[in-house]
């Protein structure tokens, strides 16, 4: 989960766009032209060593796009707050999506770790995994509403330098607590006996040999 979400390395990246825009907002006397122009020359710097190490190119570009859309909306509003619009919104989807699919029965944790184990929809076929699933995805939902909680009140009455604040201290370290915290509450929602995740166990692998 950790080097499907990046790592540490991926989450410093993310920051990096917001914190050069905060410096480029206050050396520029509250500037949003120069605010905008740090954060997408940073973001274009972080874009080109990203792509040197190797990282995917889709990956590379979605990264390098959400810079370049949240200086847009800043610059067509005239609203420094608002460069923090996109992380607002995408946090409120993914608290919303995260939800739906514990509700639906297609937790989302199960869907990732599923794919990266090469397993498909297999695990959804064992009651214990779907159970532990679910109750661990809504470990990873609680950290979409806690950033809510925090970067709304912070957006509407427009504290730039805070939503700055929040944007680094709710990255990694709020990533790192989620995958032990889900990780936890995985284990112990296996009963004794079992498998692991990377061992499904479905009515067919349990049914006794003939």
């Amino acid at each position: 989960m950790a080097d499907l979400l990046g790592g540490r390395r991926g989450a410093i990246d993310a920051t990096l766009p917001p914190l050069a825009f905060a410096a480029g907002w206050l050396l520029g006397g509250e500037s949003l032209g120069a605010g905008v122009g740090a954060a997408v020359a940073v973001g274009a710097v972080v874009a080109g060593v990203r792509l040197r190490r190797g990282d995917r190119p889709r990956s590379v570009l979605i990264g390098l796009l959400a810079v370049c859309v949240a200086a847009l909306i800043a610059v067509r509003t005239g609203r420094a707050e608002n460069f923090f619009l996109i992380q607002v919104l995408s946090n409120a989807a993914s608290a919303l999506a995260w939800s739906v699919s514990i509700v639906v029965r297609w937790p989302l944790l199960g869907v990732l770790v599923g794919a990266v184990l090469g397993q498909r929809a297999r695990w959804r076929r064992d009651p214990a995994l779907l159970r532990g699933y679910g109750r661990a995805s809504w470990v990873w939902t609680a950290t979409y509403l806690l950033r809510l909680a925090v970067f709304v009140p912070l957006f509407l009455s427009g504290q730039v330098l805070a939503l700055v604040v929040a944007r680094v201290a709710l990255t990694w370290p709020l990533v790192a607590s989620a995958l032990a915290l889900s990780w936890m509450v995985l284990r112990r929602s296996l009963p004794a006996g079992h498998p692991g995740l990377r061992h499904p166990v479905t009515a067919k692998s349990a049914a006794p040999p003939a």
